[in-house]
Formats: structure tokens, C-alpha cells, sequence
């Protein structure tokens, strides 16, 4: 999927109701996971992405800086996000805990 025609999201549109549930693209355009949700707000946000498993099952919770993702808008309105974060990185990781 290109992302170039998509529209990233305004500041103000960063917020949890936004990107809970959009899907998180890696650099070869693979699906790597599903915003869960955001602890703070602006630039020093986390988005917490369940990463790994299959159908939901087997996930881990991490958390990204909100910095290292971009998060827009396709031709349906639907909110996604890409990341260049390697995978092997995101596999190093720590577990995310609420």
C-alpha cells in the first residue's frame, strides 16, 4: 500500500479516541500490529501497539514513543500508522505493564 496520498493527522487529532485500533505498518509495508492506546498526550506521548501473535492471540503489549510513528488518514478515513522501526527492535523490546 502506498501511504504517500494519505493525510497524516493534525496534532490535535492525536488523541486516544483517534488512534485506538489503527493498524501499525513496518518499513516493508508488513502489518506488525494494533494501536491499543496512548499514555500521555503531544509529542511525549506512548502509543502502546500489540505487536507479534496471530488473530490477537500471543500479542505483546510495547510501547513506542509517539514520535517514531506517523499516524494518517486514507481515501476511507480510516486512521493506520507507519513506523520505521525494525522488527528485530521491536522484538527487543520490553513488555509494556499497565
Amino acid at each position: 500500500m502506498s501511504h504517500s496520498n494519505h493525510t497524516p493527522l493534525r496534532a490535535d487529532e492525536l488523541t486516544g479516541a483517534t488512534a485506538e485500533g489503527a493498524d501499525v505498518y513496518g518499513p516493508d509495508d508488513s502489518n506488525i500490529g494494533t494501536v491499543s492506546h496512548l499514555h500521555g498526550t503531544g509529542p511525549t506521548a506512548s502509543a502502546v501497539v500489540d505487536v507479534g501473535g496471530f488473530l490477537g492471540l500471543g500479542a505483546k503489549p510495547v510501547a513506542l514513543p509517539i514520535s517514531s510513528l506517523n499516524l494518517m488518514r486514507d481515501e476511507k478515513q480510516t486512521v493506520h500508522t507507519t513506523t520505521s522501526m525494525a522488527k528485530d527492535a521491536r522484538k527487543d523490546l520490553p513488555e509494556h505493564k499497565d
